[in-house]
This record gives C-alpha cells, structure tokens and sequence, in this order.
C-alpha cells in the first residue's frame, strides 16, 4: 500500500494586489485503493489543490507537506513526481501541435519508467485502451488533443491514466463538459484503472453526478480553502439535496 499525506497545506498565489492565500490548511491522507471525493463551490481551492500536488509553478507552498510513502513532493520537479506515480487529469487539457497521440504516448510512458515499451505489446495496450475508451483509431495519428471536443480531450486524459498506470490520480473536474454517455465511459475508464491497478484517486468535482459511476469511499467538503466537512457517500447525496449554502453560511458569520 502507497500512502499520499497533505499536511496543513496552506498555498498561495501573486496578484496585482500581492500575496492571496488560497488553502488555509488543508490536511487529506489517501491510501492506494481508495477513492475521494473533493466537493464545494466554486473559489474554494480545489483545483489549487491538484494543480498544487502537480507541481504548477503558479501555486507557492508557504507551509505545510505533501508527502508520497514518506517522499517530499514538493522537493520534486514535475517529472519527478510522475514517475514517483502522481497523475494528473487536467480541466482543460491543453493541445500540443505538432507531436502525434502515438508518439506523446510512448515518450512519456518511457519517460516515466525509465525504459521504452515493447513496441508490439505497446501497440496492443494502446489499441485495446483506445477501444474501450470509444477513442478513433485515427486520432493515434493526429496531434494531441488538436482540433478535439471537450469531451474527447477527457477520454485522451483517461486512455493516459490507463496506460501510464500512476500509484495515484488527481482528476480535476474530468466531468466537466462531457454527455451522459462521454461521462459513462470517461467513468468506466477510471475504475478499470482503479481495479487492475490498486490505484488511489482524488477525484474533484462540483457535482454528484460522477459518482453514481465512480463510488467514493471518502467525501470532502472544501469551503475557503479548508476541509470544512468530511465523510462517507452519504455526504455527497446530502449536498445533492441541499448544496453548499449551509457552509456558506456559516463562513460569512465567522
């Protein structure tokens, strides 16, 4: 068992006006084969968590860990932390004109293991993850994500999360924008990739919608950059029913 541990993690960000902290000292502890889910509105802080984890240089660590099986993190470069086995799903993948899905591909699964594939037997996983993710066979040969709907820039994160095998997946919004039937699939893709691999994930989202396919096992409430509430499945139908405005209101009257 792997274990991801944020300790009081409190980020920041320069603006115009200077300094702005945006986690407050967030503390979250997942193990591989587990499941959690990051809700709350919109401001507060969820993606600065995934994008903090990833190491984006925008985000400032001003205190607090994130540790990998005892590894600091955060003495690591981008690249150190995938092949430490941290995934990112982004929420709005970015296109790379000019390199191929099937050279991306197997550049960064090299990259990440420190050794290439074998070419036949890449070749096949590929095929196969690109089958079941409903993904055109032509797209192998397009550039990366150029000229790709929304929703099938999702499913290409995903085939990555498939084929890369990470130890663990911060999937920033990966419901955003997709139909019922892109989120089904997008969906299917993730917990197959929890199966075979014992994979943790840190699943974000807004919505509960997700998780009728995905099952957390944990639910967290972000509200101004803190855990303001944490629990089982059963708190992510109770924000169905109820939004955030009970933590909402209870920021404002502090």
């Amino acid at each position: 068992m792997s274990t991801l541990e944020i300790k009081d993690l409190h980020v920041s960000i320069e603006t115009e006006n200077g300094p702005k902290e945006i986690l407050k000292g967030v503390s979250l502890t997942v193990n591989t084969g587990e499941t959690h889910a990051i809700m709350g509105p919109n401001g507060s802080g969820k993606s600065t968590l995934a994008a903090t984890i990833a190491g984006h240089p925008r985000y400032e660590v001003t205190s607090g860990s994130i540790t990998l099986d005892g590894e600091d993190v955060l003495e690591m470069d981008v690249d150190e932390r995938a092949r430490a086995g941290l995934f990112l799903a982004m929420q709005y993948p970015v296109e790379i004109p000019g390199v191929t899905m099937t050279n991306f591909l197997r550049t960064a699964k090299t990259a990440i293991d420190g050794e290439a594939p074998s070419l036949r037997h890449w070749s096949k996983d590929v095929k196969s993850a690109m089958e079941a993710l409903k993904i055109n066979p032509e797209f192998a040969n397009r550039n990366v994500n150029e000229g790709f709907s929304g929703g099938e820039k999702k499913r290409v994160e995903i085939l990555q999360l498939e084929l890369f095998k990470p130890k663990f997946a911060v999937l920033d919004e990966t419901d955003s924008g997709l139909d019922v039937d892109a989120l089904r699939v997008v969906s299917e893709g993730v917990n197959r990739a929890q199966e075979q691999n014992q994979m943790g994930t840190l699943l974000i989202t807004h919505y509960t919608r997700i998780l009728r396919y995905i099952k957390p096992d944990y639910v967290h409430v972000f509200v101004d950059g803190q855990v303001a509430e944490s629990g089982g499945p059963e708190l992510a139908d109770r924000l169905e029913n109820e939004g955030y405005v009970r933590f909402e209101t209870a920021t404002a009257g502090a």
